[in-house]
């Protein structure tokens, strides 16, 4: 298999000549996540075969290899150039099984692809065999990109930085849901706290969320139900004025279903820190393996998920 500098030197010669060449078969592919569609021709605007439907398998790939090849020998042309737009991740099967036997690919741009439409025939229809001529159409002009296929731990990496950035978003959206959704509601005075001691404030959420039950209680029963030792003067200030406010608060009543939710919700926000300290640890397993890692990670300002 070539190597990615080989495939993007071949790639940048292929751009550069490919426009009114006769010498290129070119496969347009409309991605789908079943049945692919395959238009074939040549940039000077010859078609050799307006459609092949092909399953998203093993089989279906070789009958694609197969016709574009019977197609180049047939009209003698020197190379077979597959173009295809990006779609979810649907095309990546299909463009690695290429990539792996030395095939060119070549991907275009959704908006390319959209504008590029209408030009085609002058209308805004769309369908399966139009837009297959229609990435073959751009690929011809030159209008297209290289197709990365990065090595695995790049691979890797991407996939998990991704999972990552989800998950630092289901974490951002629960902690403000407590906030908006519990602490608004039933105990607002603690909402304001929240920045500031956002650790003791979930453990109050998940064992004593009540503020009547927090004013009924003396005040070092309030500390053991929250921190086994209170570690300095600070934490001993934030607890007394909780214990303090609770005895005027204005949230609502706190019944057994509101402090069960509480509680959930809270388990729940340390699991997600759970598994993306677990990420994390992957990320920088895979990242530090790589010798680039190293030298980007040197440059000031850029940290480690920067970085990878």
């Amino acid at each position: 298999m070539l190597s990615e500098t080989e495939r993007l030197k071949a790639f940048r010669q292929m751009r550069s000549s490919i426009r009114n060449s006769e010498q290129y078969l070119i496969v347009g592919i409309d991605i789908a996540k079943e049945k692919h569609h395959a238009f074939f021709g040549t940039a000077a605007g010859k078609t050799m075969c307006k459609q092949l439907i092909f399953s998203n398998d093993i089989s279906g790939f070789e009958l694609l290899v197969a016709r574009a090849e019977q197609l180049r020998l047939q009209h003698q042309l020197t190379q077979v150039v597959f173009g295809m737009e990006p779609t979810a991740n649907y095309h990546k099967p299909l463009a690695e099984y290429l990539i792996q036997r030395d095939a060119m690919v070549a991907q275009v741009s959704g908006t390319a692809v959209t504008r590029n439409r209408e030009l085609l025939d002058n209308r805004w229809d769309k369908h399966d065999r139009k837009d297959a001529a229609n990435v073959a159409d751009l690929v011809g002009a030159g209008k297209c990109q290289f197709y990365d296929n990065p090595s695995q731990a790049i691979y890797d990496l991407r996939e998990l930085l991704s999972l990552r950035r989800r998950y630092r978003k289901l974490e951002s959206g629960l902690r403000t849901r407590i906030r908006n959704n519990l602490l608004a509601l039933y105990f607002p005075e603690l909402d304001r706290r929240f920045s500031t001691h956002q650790q003791d404030c979930l453990t109050i959420i998940s064992t004593c969320f009540s503020p009547a039950v927090i004013a009924a209680m003396p005040f070092e029963e309030f500390c053991q139900h929250i921190v086994r030792r209170v570690k300095g003067k600070r934490q001993e200030a934030f607890l007394v004025d909780i214990w303090n406010t609770a005895h005027s608060s204005i949230g609502r009543p706190v019944d057994e279903s509101v402090q069960y939710m509480a509680e959930r919700m809270v388990v729940q926000l340390y699991q997600i820190r759970s598994d993306i300290a677990d990420l994390d640890r992957q990320i920088f397993k895979i990242a530090s393996s790589l010798p680039e890692y190293q030298y980007v990670i040197s440059i000031p300002g850029f940290g480690p998920f920067i970085t990878a």
